[in-house]
């Protein structure tokens, strides 16, 4: 399917008789994307995917609060990051309560058939996992997005002095983390 201009879309959305139709192609257009960006904090394809359904079911929900005071894109990619960080916190809360949760990131990343990397990446994202949650999407945003700090900014709704020192604390996390497995 041909994607679509933004703007058409969002306009697309507004009128209620074409509402699905712009949905559907919200969903073709902005899945894949959005899927990277989730699978990237909660890791797991299938967590991935649940994470990503909320999204746009939430979405869906929501279509009346979008007030096009920033991107759609935008504001898809923040519901998608507050239903992550909500299946993360669900899933340290579940943790915390199964006994028999001890396998590392790692190893659950190497038993995952979609996971396509080798042990060095899954031993990176086992480093990334182990940052604080703003660390973490900060990390992930700047790292693998190579988003801006002036997008994430807007995104995230706080300073860019702030994004720059959780990445650079995240960077030295990370690297220590290395060093004492080494």
């Amino acid at each position: 399917m041909k994607e679509v201009d933004e703007d058409q879309l969002v306009g697309m959305l507004a009128d209620p008789a074409r509402r699905r139709e712009a949905f559907s192609m919200v969903v073709n257009q902005y899945s894949e994307h959005l899927y990277w960006k989730i699978r990237r904090m909660v890791l797991s394809h299938d967590d991935a995917n649940d994470v990503l359904q909320n999204t746009f079911i939430k979405a869906w929900n929501n279509l009346s609060n979008f007030q096009n005071k920033s991107r759609f894109s935008t504001w898809l990619y923040r519901i998608a990051i507050n239903e992550s960080l909500d299946f993360l916190r669900h899933q340290k809360l579940v943790q915390r309560v199964s006994a028999d949760e001890d396998e590392s990131v790692s190893a659950r990343l190497m038993a995952d058939d979609y996971f396509d990397g080798d042990e060095t990446l899954a031993r990176l994202q086992e480093a990334i996992a182990s940052l604080p949650e703003v660390q973490r999407m900060v990390f992930n945003m700047r790292y693998y997005d190579q988003m801006k700090y002036s997008e994430m900014s807007l995104l995230l709704d706080t300073s860019e002095g702030a994004l720059k020192a959780s990445y650079h604390l995240a960077v030295k996390k990370i690297k220590d983390y290395f060093e004492k497995r080494e």
